[in-house]
């Protein structure tokens, strides 16, 4: 979603969102990804979140075969990618100008045969939401996508314009700051939110979450 370069003070931790390629097998597939930090920053490297969330989908917790699924601030668009190889309907979306870059990652990772099941859309969170049917998705998927907190309100507007009773939204993600926390606080005054899975060696976070139901807020 942000098109800003972290500030590189991280060195050595920092190297291996320099390199041109970083590659993946999940699926039974290998999974190239072309990034570009140079170009678009945090949007165009792969980020522990989203390896994290491949490897839960991977797992079979949720049912992807047939299920109509958005990633959203896809970046370099792994997420997606892995959904629609397990099976899912993927629409997977980003800013208008990460969308090239974004679209050439699908096209190099997705067989010609499981191409057709996945969408690269323009959504810029809270502003072009028209585009999407009210609750269009079963499965709403996000990876370190909870980090800027002027993004909070776009974000959760989104989430409740796409999501339905029966969605499911799968958020991944580290608990940086305190506004991470106050993210999930907001949430939570909408959705029922449950922590899913936690990877200790990555320090990743998997939350679900789905509509309350108005007896729930009663």
């Amino acid at each position: 979603m942000a098109l800003v370069p972290y500030e590189e003070t991280a060195g050595v931790g920092l190297q291996k969102f320099h390199k041109p390629l970083a590659t993946f097998s999940f699926a039974n597939h290998t999974i190239q990804i072309r990034q570009d930090w140079r170009q678009l920053g945090v949007a165009a490297v792969v980020w522990d979140a989203a390896v994290v969330l491949c490897t839960y989908l991977e797992m079979g917790a949720v049912e992807l075969r047939g299920c109509s699924a958005v990633e959203l601030g896809a970046g370099t668009g792994l997420v997606g990618i892995v959904a629609a190889l397990l099976g899912a309907h993927v629409t997977i979306t980003d800013r208008k100008v990460a969308l090239e870059f974004l679209q050439s990652n699908v096209q190099a990772n997705l067989p010609p045969h499981i191409q057709p099941k996945a969408v690269v859309k323009e959504l810029t969170w809270g502003q072009n939401l028209g585009n999407y049917s009210p609750g269009e998705f079963d499965l709403i998927l996000g990876a370190d996508i909870i980090y800027l907190e002027e993004t909070f309100a776009d974000l959760l507007q989104t989430l409740e314009h796409l999501s339905s009773k029966r969605s499911v939204i799968l958020l991944a993600c580290r608990i940086r700051y305190e506004r991470d926390n106050n993210f999930l606080a907001m949430l939570e005054r909408q959705f029922t939110v449950s922590k899913v899975h936690y990877d200790p060696e990555k320090d990743v976070h998997i939350y679900k979450a789905q509509k309350r139901n108005q007896r729930e807020d009663l």
